[in-house]
């Protein structure tokens, strides 16, 4: 059974920063493409930032803020997010693709999914 595990969210002011962890189990990330998502109340699911095996790909609304990163000796991945802004404030989700790999923002594109955890920025 894949179970995607998210840690890492909590509240920080403006310009603050956070790390996202996302441990994986039942699942090798390795060679596959991972992602962190993000949605707010009524509002679509986005996909923020994804990694295909050391190939990232970001929204234009992080660009230049978050980072995503891998350590496959951990089955793990990552989201580093400097210069937080309120807008930000979302659930944020990890996935993992499950077939064949499509280098995508795409939420649809992404099989297994994390239970979600929130950042909070306040002004």
């Amino acid at each position: 059974q894949v179970q995607l595990v998210e840690s890492g969210g909590g509240s920080v002011q403006d310009e603050g920063s956070l790390r996202l962890s996302c441990a994986a189990s039942g699942y090798n990330i390795s060679r596959r493409c991972v992602g962190w998502f993000r949605q707010g109340l009524g509002k679509e699911r986005e996909g923020v930032a994804i990694d295909c095996d050391g190939n990232p790909l970001y929204s234009n609304s992080v660009k230049g803020r978050f980072t995503i990163s891998r350590d496959n000796a951990k089955n793990s991945f990552y989201l580093q997010m400097n210069s937080l802004k309120p807008e930000d404030t979302d659930m944020y989700y990890c996935a993992a693709q499950g077939g064949k790999r499509v280098h995508s923002l795409w939420p649809d594109s992404y099989t297994y999914w994390g239970q979600g955890t929130h950042v909070s920025v306040s002004s």
